[in-house]
């Protein structure tokens, strides 16, 4: 198992409500040994002009598994966070409605550099995004 921290679905939606995540209706839904997963709606609040899932909004949900995660792996939080370093995204199917979902797996889980796959499918399966997010670990001011 990846996670040094205790990894509480309940916890972690309660976390963000008036931020980024909240507005997007980012739910944590599922996780395991070495994943984590959340949701997303394809609703007004993500989609773009033409009715399909924005580019931006997969980006999003990718950076907010990911950088969930990267706490959830590291030994003490009152000495170290987890912050973006890189995200990249190739979009490769629409989605129109319903929720896409993130799931989360690690590349790479180093002292100072960590790197996550992100897939992200549709509610038939489909692979809608892949990301990869580099998190820097830095020490607390």
């Amino acid at each position: 198992m990846i996670w040094k921290q205790n990894v509480d679905l309940n916890v972690l939606n309660q976390f963000s409500p008036n931020t980024l995540v909240g507005h997007l209706d980012i739910q944590f839904s599922a996780f395991g040994d070495d994943f984590l997963q959340a949701t997303m709606p394809v609703d007004e609040r993500t989609r773009q002009p033409l009715g399909l899932l924005h580019g931006g909004a997969s980006v999003s949900l990718a950076e907010t598994i990911g950088s969930v995660a990267s706490t959830m792996c590291l030994e003490d939080l009152s000495k170290f966070a987890a912050v973006g370093l890189e995200i990249n995204a190739n979009h490769l199917k629409s989605a129109k409605k319903g929720r896409v979902t993130g799931t989360c797996r690690p590349i790479r889980i180093g002292r100072s550099i960590h790197v996550w796959n992100i897939e992200i499918h549709d509610d038939e399966n489909n692979l809608v995004c892949v990301s990869r997010l580099t998190m820097a670990i830095i020490k607390r001011q």
